[in-house]
């Protein structure tokens, strides 16, 4: 779909999780319940911006909160009751309730080699620990996907803003409540994604 300069693109992506690519051996044999094996289907969106790639970014990061992650984790660890720790969160997050807990530049290495300015290759990880947690309680795996991933790298046909739907992630699990607060982070990433590319 394409509204203005803006494209919005979705496509499936399988993923496998594999713990082992061994045979399972007699020593082994008691122990193969311990290894297991799911197929995740992934819906990847993509917003294309026609806008330089450094107001992409400021708009991005605008719009995310930006606490200190040493003294937020050291918070979180001395917290004596889950009160405190909604406290820091609704203090560290945006308006849109999301923080940023750490920023990537990929495109480093790359320039470094290749010694231009391009390509430019930014990693983000956003999210908010109180919306993770409504995930985990009912699928633990929640905890390898939240914080969430954004990608925002320059192309030649603009500046693309990647994301991995939480609830895509979530599905194969099966777990309604986590699902419904899965839809409810996909939307406020894609409102986010949406505002960082001018749409």
């Amino acid at each position: 779909m394409r509204v203005g300069n803006v494209a919005l693109v979705l496509i499936g992506l399988s993923v496998w999780t594999t713990a082992s690519v061994f045979p399972v051996s007699a020593q082994n044999a008691d122990k193969t319940g311990a290894v297991e094996s799911k197929r995740v289907e992934v819906e990847r969106l993509t917003v294309k911006s026609s806008r330089p790639f450094q107001a992409v970014v400021d708009a991005l990061e605008g719009a995310v909160g930006h606490p200190n992650m040493a003294e937020f984790s050291k918070t979180i660890k001395d917290a004596k009751s889950y009160s405190e720790i909604e406290r820091l969160v609704g203090r560290s997050v945006s308006s849109r309730g999301l923080m940023q807990f750490a920023r990537f530049d990929d495109g480093e290495v790359l320039r470094k080699e290749s010694g231009l300015d391009k390509p430019k290759i930014v990693r983000y990880l956003i999210g908010n620990p109180l919306i993770m947690k409504e995930m985990a309680k009912h699928v633990p795996e929640a905890g390898a996907y939240a914080p969430v991933t954004i990608l925002v790298d320059e192309r030649s046909d603009g500046v693309h803003l990647t994301y991995d739907k939480m609830a895509s992630l979530l599905a194969p699990y099966g777990n309604s409540s986590a699902l419904t607060v899965a839809r409810d982070l996909d939307k406020k990433i894609e409102d986010l994604l949406r505002t960082a590319a001018g749409l």
